[in-house]
């Protein structure tokens, strides 16, 4: 057949490109379906951290999940900046999350405790008063009165991270078709079929990284992937003289010199538009953060929709009804991106699961009396 590889992958963002990639570096020949930009892409209104600190709170197997990504992450920049010449300007030097009362304070020690408690003491991080934080961040603001700080985190740039996985997939010959929407899926004798735009596609093995789309694909596989959307509204300012040498949960400086501000949770549906009273508190709180801001001019504003599991935390799973049908979902795609490409892939490859992935299964939402919160 024309469209037949070993693995076809559903979905070209963020997740669907590094578990092609990494697929690609096994040897397999892999197909990617790529809806396009008329798709809800979550990829294109990510806030490019890479962050660890704070994750996993309630679920410690995924503290310990994100940060063994992180600490792959310079392996992937380097296979990527290899393969492509694209510098995806990773840079891991810790990173900050604020807080503006005692009681943000507070509760912001007594979360990382938490998680340190689970993981039995391994998990670093410092809580520190606002003078200390002034003088690791001058510009910081002094309605900031203290912070969090761990040495795990970093930021990316997420464009340049997809342009480097598109292109790196393409120099590893995977078959990208653009523009075309999975609409069934359907074993046959040596494999599935996936109709898709008018046309068929055959694979031995199928992965379901279509982010929301996974919502009605996943239970054609026999698999429970109960993802919602979640809009988040990112602003970006003018390029200005650098001023930021440290990635934080609401401001960061990218490394063209433009700032970032961000973002927000909001259940609104499908609705992935801009709105002026979310995008007024974000300025507000970034000016709060660093009071310069208030001097610079905002070139854009965007909206993009994060899928959530539940309780937050991904979904991973080869369907037992289904054997070869994968679904993988996430709305961490740059900091899970390591994982991805050099956990998950290799996992499909050779149906050798990684330590830890069986917490990650969608059967755990099928517990109805389990209230879940979020907890990513």
């Amino acid at each position: 057949m024309m469209n037949s590889s070993d693995v076809l992958v559903i979905g070209g963002g963020l997740v669907g490109t590094a578990v092609a990639y990494g697929l690609a570096r096994e040897g397999l020949k892999v197909g990617v379906l790529d809806e396009g930009d008329d798709a809800f892409r979550a990829s294109r209104g990510n806030f490019g951290l890479v962050w660890v600190q704070g994750k996993g709170y309630g679920m410690s197997p995924y503290a310990t999940w994100t940060r063994g990504s992180a600490t792959r992450w310079p392996m992937l920049r380097e296979y990527l900046l290899g393969e492509t010449d694209i510098d995806v300007q990773l840079q891991q030097p810790g990173g900050f999350h604020f807080c503006f009362s005692e009681t943000e304070w507070q509760e912001r020690a007594a979360r990382l405790q938490a998680i340190r408690d689970d993981l039995n003491g391994d998990y670093p991080f410092e809580m520190i008063g606002h003078a200390e934080l002034k003088r690791r961040l001058p510009a910081v603001g002094p309605q900031v009165i203290g912070a969090s700080y761990s040495p795990m985190d970093g930021h990316a740039n997420p464009l340049k991270l997809l342009r480097a996985l598109h292109t790196a997939c393409g120099k590893r010959g995977v078959k990208m078709t653009s523009g075309v929407r999975a609409q069934r899926i359907e074993r046959d004798g040596s494999g599935f079929v996936v109709d898709a735009g008018g046309q068929r596609f055959h694979a031995g093995r199928v992965v379901l990284a279509a982010g929301l789309g996974n919502r009605t694909l996943a239970p054609q596989v026999g698999i429970h992937a109960p993802v919602a959307p979640n809009r988040g509204q990112v602003l970006i300012a003018e390029r200005v003289a650098h001023f930021l040498d440290f990635p934080t949960t609401y401001v960061r400086q990218t490394d063209e010199g433009t700032v970032q501000i961000g973002d927000s949770m909001e259940d609104v549906g499908f609705n992935d538009g801009v709105t002026a009273d979310v995008v007024s508190h974000i300025a507000w709180r970034g000016v709060r953060s660093f009071p310069a801001l208030g001097e610079v001019k905002l070139v854009r504003a965007w909206g993009a929709l994060r899928v959530l599991s539940p309780d937050g935390f991904p979904i991973y799973q080869q369907s037992a009804t289904c054997p070869g049908a994968y679904v993988v979902t996430c709305h961490s795609g740059v900091t899970l991106a390591a994982a991805h490409a050099l956990r998950v892939a290799p996992w499909i490859a050779r149906d050798v699961a990684p330590a830890g992935i069986e917490h990650f299964s969608g059967e755990r939402f099928l517990q109805t009396d389990k209230v879940f919160t979020h907890g990513h």
